[in-house]
């Protein structure tokens, strides 16, 4: 029986990483750039660090708990780095998971 408790806890870490990357490159740097208010992110960029911090313990924590593949790690630190990679993910962990 595979306890889908972690599971759930990546998914939301991913779910907050990926709109914390999407908010920065969309929204922060346009921002920086085009209005010229570099502030919003120096803050946006510090939350979005934390988020990836936590992501990546929590994959690495799933990835213990629930005994994934080298492969399903490398492809959630690869998603980590690319707009709306994360979630692509997770509705790959959707159809093989749940």
């Amino acid at each position: 029986m595979l306890n889908h408790k972690p599971l759930h806890r990546f998914r939301m870490a991913g779910f907050a990483e990926g709109l914390s990357l999407l908010i920065l490159v969309l929204i922060a740097m346009p921002l920086k750039y085009i209005a010229g208010i570099p502030e919003v992110v120096s803050v946006v960029g510090a939350l979005h660090g934390f988020f990836f911090i936590a992501y990546a313990l929590i994959a690495l924590y799933t990835t213990y708990k629930v005994r994934w593949s080298f492969q399903w790690l490398a492809s959630a630190f690869v998603v980590a780095f690319i707009p709306f990679g994360n979630f692509w993910l997770d509705h790959r962990i959707k159809q093989s998971f749940y």
